[in-house]
């Protein structure tokens, strides 16, 4: 990770944990996560900060993984599925005990649209997009989203997005329940922020506690994440898996038939 890529800073109570990689979509790299587990402990110890806020830039939330450091981390961990910056993040997110507030503008893939059911707040901009690709890689939702977005949404909507893998707009994001308010670009982070403002004026005592009351024991979401992670290293190691990744580095379309044919 360069100091580019990420920034994370702290004012009146709120940290702003701020994706700063737009020539490469703001895509998540091991030393991000990284950045990003550090900053999420340190608030949770720290009693000068009250919520976080993820937000992107260039007009780009979040393109997902760097495809290309993805699997190399994940080979260096044996292959044995999601690398362990990015598990640790993700574990990290239900266990988080303050308010997250996410803003999202344009692209919001993978982890991207994950993370947003763990936030109490998003707010996104008309050109907001969310998708989740896992399947089309020959994978398997994570961030315990095979139980938030069904939570969430309900068994339809959920299915359409994690296995059809059709892009939510702003719009249908709202209509689904994962986006609290659309508005234009140019006030985005003034949005969130007044938000989180507004919970850092809240009674601190009650604010937390009300959360915690309202996001129930973490212990079947943890697990969740868990039994998703052992299905994403069995299918990172699949034929399906392996031709999706080739097909995507030779800029041709998967053929899963063909994979399918010879398992």
């Amino acid at each position: 990770m360069t100091e580019r890529d990420i920034d994370i800073a702290v004012a009146d109570e709120i940290q702003v944990i701020r994706f700063t990689r737009p020539d490469k979509k703001n895509a998540f790299t091991g030393a991000m996560y990284d950045a990003m587990s550090a900053a999420l402990d340190r608030g949770d110890k720290d009693d000068g900060i009250v919520a976080h806020v993820f937000i992107g830039s260039g007009g780009v939330f979040n393109a997902g993984n760097d495809i290309n450091d993805f699997i190399r981390r994940s080979k260096d961990a044996g292959g044995e599925g999601i690398p362990t910056p990015s598990l640790n993040f993700i574990r990290r997110l239900p266990n988080v005990s303050k308010p997250m507030i996410a803003a999202v503008d344009g692209l919001a893939i993978g982890i991207g649209t994950t993370m947003l059911f763990h936030c109490d707040l998003v707010y996104a901009t008309p050109t907001a997009s969310l998708r989740t690709p896992f399947l089309d890689l020959g994978l398997v939702p994570e961030a315990a989203s095979s139980l938030t977005a069904v939570q969430r949404m309900g068994q339809a909507c959920a299915f359409e997005l994690l296995c059809l893998g059709e892009p939510f707009n702003a719009d249908r994001g709202r209509e689904a329940g994962i986006i609290n308010a659309i508005v234009p670009a140019a006030d985005l982070e003034a949005t969130a922020m007044k938000a989180a403002r507004r919970l850092a004026a809240k009674p601190r005592g009650a604010l937390m506690a009300a959360r915690r009351l309202m996001r129930g024991d973490p212990a079947a979401l943890s697990a969740q994440i868990d039994a998703e992670a052992k299905v994403f290293g069995e299918r990172m190691r699949s034929a399906e898996a392996q031709e999706a990744f080739a097909a995507f580095f030779e800029k041709r379309p998967p053929d899963f038939k063909k994979v399918r044919d010879k398992s």
